[in-house]
């Protein structure tokens, strides 16, 4: 029974990080765009690193947390560790997310346009 609930947690847990990780990366280009003023180059870069840092930290989180699995025997067994595992991925994306926008914040604000400095 493990292994079934390691193949859908997986399946799961990879769509997810798929999903976000691409709307996160589709919206978040205006997002940085506007908090970086305008500045096109280091927007693409910045989102490109948080969608690959973003894709490595969960994946690599997701697997390790196999290895923290009980082993279960039925079906509710099952059910309640699959929604429990991936309960604690989404809370942990969410916290990383505002994290990640708490730091663009500070970044923007250091990134000010040489006319805009005092």
């Amino acid at each position: 029974m493990n292994t079934l609930s390691y193949i859908i947690y997986l399946l799961i847990t990879w769509f997810i990080t798929v999903h976000v990780g691409l709307i996160f990366y589709r919206n978040g280009k205006s997002y940085i765009l506007n908090l970086l003023h305008g500045d096109e180059k280091l927007t693409l870069f910045i989102n490109r690193i948080l969608l690959i840092g973003y894709y490595l930290l969960n994946l690599g989180y997701v697997t390790m947390t196999i290895r923290l699995w009980k082993t279960v025997y039925t079906w509710t067994e099952v059910l309640t560790s699959i929604a429990t595992m991936t309960g604690k991925i989404m809370c942990t994306l969410a916290l990383i997310h505002f994290v990640n926008m708490a730091v663009l914040l500070l970044i923007s604000h250091y990134h000010q346009p040489a006319n805009n400095k005092n």
